[in-house]
């Protein structure tokens, strides 16, 4: 195929909410661009984009897909993602890659829940937007209802370039007003008549005409000036000013179509080749210093790798963006990451699972490249003389998390393996074992994400998982000051273990003074410092260790032990086995036996001396605390309010923005197992959220003494 140069590429991503219709869209442009000879559909299972097993069973996107078109002396690289927020981590990388956005809408069911939900990310992302309102076709379509809900959700300015003439199941014909000519669709392959615009239409079609000239004369300073002058703009003139405000994010252009039988996809594509950004006309990149990287085809190559997979009899896959310079085939490049030499040993444009072999691409161009060793997604590959490293692709934090184990024994240490190669290739599901918890866990985007793993690791690779309730990263400390003494003696015959320690503790806080002297009990215990450590803790807080021995109660080379002891118990909290923390702890008295005294003993006694003072200290369980954001159609904001309250939620704020209300609430993360769940099953669906560790806070009464209750069975006493 032809070397396409910078200024001949077009990178953008489809996007919308499930059902919207992006795979037969992109289907329909792979078609029109003589990509595929036929156009397959998703019924069918036999589109470019959904090729996988999974995305035929379940009907929809899963996974990002890749896929090029030629047409007009251009090439379009299209990303076609998922509509699901749930497989929002392709809607990332895609976004990192893509200059432009095509958003389309269900003219059935109009400006939805995941609409706001990409519409927001785009926004993050400062993309330009183009709109399509498709199905067009459907008996319940609404042109309308749809355009006016878009108006009314839009951060930016929506400006109808087309609109339909006849909707509904004999949908054949549109107005446009950038032409000023009527397309009339003769079959469902695309093949159309260009028709003057009939008199019944003509004023409709000279009105939004006027309204197109001032939105795209408005973008230019020198194209208001002639709209002035003159009182109308040539069509060129035009799309300067459009792609001028597309570029700014000022205007939304509004196209219509129906992907199924092929209707407007050509004029869309002609509207992206004439208007629509190409590489050197978006932002550059910036290193993760905050250089800008311009798409410059002379400069030293510099690509970005978006995405990774593993093909079976290929091995792992790399696609890219080459954001600078040119490669060719045999090119050496350096991973800035890892600063291991790599080689491009070959270059693929990709239409899903097509891939066409090139021998060298220009900055700009998306493609892929195999077998590259110990590269990732976010690693930047780029020329040994000029390492940068590209900002990474920012995934959306985790919103569900499960632990997993496998049905079967012997299988955890396969799974282990298999959910981290699930990983590498989903960035957004996060795996780990965890020390503090004893339990694998594993964190998604919402429970169908998780399914989805579930689904991958029984039928591609035979091994059987359950997902069960995780256990909570709770947190333990006291409130109040108390003391204990612990002796440890044991005689069994021969040298025998003897040590007697001591110790007070108290809360810790940042900035509190050095302690002088305590008052328990009715007796003064004076503080003489002998020495200090001041321990950071791995899970937050700090734990401060005094030695306050005086007269050679016990030696001091036995202090070591005795925090060895107490640090054992920190780790396993004498409450709930959870980590304790923000403690401070006096040693000021013991005993030691000439011969029976020794490191085990003191450790011990340090140990249990501690747990005796902590359950005296008026203990507290503190637990994690996540502020939850709720995105909701406003009709449903009562129900999710009910639910919110049933978790123990703190509701922190509401605020309406256009049809959907948002609400933000400090909620406790042991309330929020299967929330992706109840909250798609109050909403229908139509609701989303997001969350983010904020601090720990002590639990109610209540619940301290049910986790007290639950944990005192399996405390053994040493």
């Amino acid at each position: 195929m032809k070397t396409y140069k910078t200024n001949e590429i077009k990178n953008i991503v489809l996007l919308g909410a499930s059902g919207s219709g992006k795979t037969t869209m992109a289907e329909a442009m792979a078609y029109e661009g003589k990509v595929i000879e036929r156009r397959g559909t998703v019924e069918n299972d036999n589109t470019i984009s959904d090729n996988t097993e999974l995305e035929q069973l379940y009907k929809r996107s899963i996974y990002p897909t890749l896929l090029f078109t030629e047409f007009k002396d251009a090439k379009l690289n299209i990303i076609d993602t998922p509509g699901s927020d749930d497989f929002s981590g392709g809607l990332f990388s895609a976004f990192k890659v893509a200059d432009v956005g095509v958003m389309l809408f269900n003219a059935q069911n109009g400006f939805e829940a995941g609409s706001e939900i990409q519409a927001r990310y785009a926004r993050a992302m400062k993309k330009p937007i183009i709109a399509v309102i498709n199905q067009l076709d459907h008996e319940k379509s609404n042109w309308e209802t749809t355009l006016e809900e878009l108006r009314g959700a839009s951060h930016v300015k929506p400006v109808i370039v087309q609109y339909p003439v006849n909707p509904g199941p004999q949908f054949d014909s549109f107005v446009d007003v950038l032409m000023m000519k009527m397309y009339k669709y003769k079959d469902d392959n695309g093949t159309r008549e260009e028709l003057d615009i009939p008199a019944s239409e003509m004023d409709k079609a000279t009105e939004l005409n006027n309204v197109l000239i001032e939105a795209a004369a408005e973008n230019d300073e020198a194209l208001m000036e002639l709209y002035f002058e003159k009182g109308t703009l040539t069509q060129d003139e035009m799309r300067k000013g459009l792609k001028a405000g597309l570029a700014k994010r000022d205007l939304i252009p509004v196209f219509v179509a129906s992907g199924k039988k092929n209707i407007g996809t050509k004029r869309l594509m002609e509207f992206i080749v004439n208007v629509a950004p190409n590489p050197k006309e978006s932002p550059a990149f910036k290193t993760v210093e905050g250089e800008d990287i311009a798409a410059d085809e002379n400069g030293p190559a510099v690509a970005f790798v978006f995405r990774s997979t593993v093909e079976q009899h290929i091995g792992e896959i790399s696609y890219f963006r080459l954001i600078r310079g040119k490669l060719t085939e045999g090119a050496e490049v350096v991973n800035a990451r890892t600063g291991n030499k790599e080689k491009i040993a070959q270059l693929f444009a990709v239409a899903g699972k097509n891939r066409t072999k090139l021998t060298e691409m220009y900055a700009g161009d998306i493609g892929c490249t195999v077998k590259l060793k110990g590269t990732k997604t976010n690693d930047t590959l780029c020329n040994s003389a000029d390492v940068v490293q590209i900002e990474p692709i920012q995934f959306p934090d985790p919103k569900y998390r499960a632990a997993v184990r496998a049905t079967k024994q012997g299988d955890e240490e396969k799974l282990g393996e298999i959910l981290n190669k699930l990983s590498f290739e989903d960035p957004t599901i996060l795996v780990e074992y965890s020390k503090e918890l004893k339990q694998m866990i594993i964190q998604g985007q919402g429970e169908h994400h998780l399914n989805i793993v579930k689904w991958i690791l029984g039928n591609v690779y035979k091994i059987d998982i359950e997902f069960y309730a995780p256990r909570i990263s709770y947190r333990e400390t006291i409130t109040k000051v108390a003391n204990a003494d612990y002796r440890h003696k044991k005689q069994s015959g021969g040298a025998g273990q003897f040590g007697e320690v001591h110790l007070l503790i108290e809360p810790y806080t940042e900035g509190m003074p050095e302690p002088t002297k305590y008052k328990l009990g009715g007796k003064e215990i004076a503080v003489s410092l002998k020495g200090k450590e001041e321990i950071v803790l791995d899970w937050g807080g700090k734990l401060q260790f005094y030695n306050s021995i005086v007269g050679g109660a016990i030696d001091a080379r036995f202090l070591p032990a005795i925090l060895k002891g107490i640090m054992e118990k920190m780790e396993e909290g004498p409450l709930t086995g959870s980590y304790a923390r923000d403690i401070r702890v006096v040693v000021y008295d013991g005993k030691m036996h000439p011969v029976d005294s020794n490191e085990i003993s003191f450790k011990l006694a340090g140990r249990n001396a501690f747990k005796e003072a902590f359950r005296t200290a008026a203990p507290k369980i503190m637990e994690p605390i996540y502020q939850v954001e709720v995105l909701v159609p406003s009709d449903k904001m009562g129900d999710v309010m009910s639910d919110m309250q049933g978790r123990r939620a703190m509701i922190e704020g509401m605020t309406s923005d256009k049809g959907f209300d948002r609400l933000v609430a400090r909620v406790p993360l042991a309330e929020m197992y299967r929330y992706s769940t109840t909250l798609s099953s109050l909403t229908s669906g139509r609701a989303t959220y997001s969350m983010r560790f904020l601090a720990y806070e002590q639990v109610p009464a209540d619940v301290q003494d049910k986790l007290l209750k639950e944990y005192a069975d399996t405390d053994k006493d040493e």
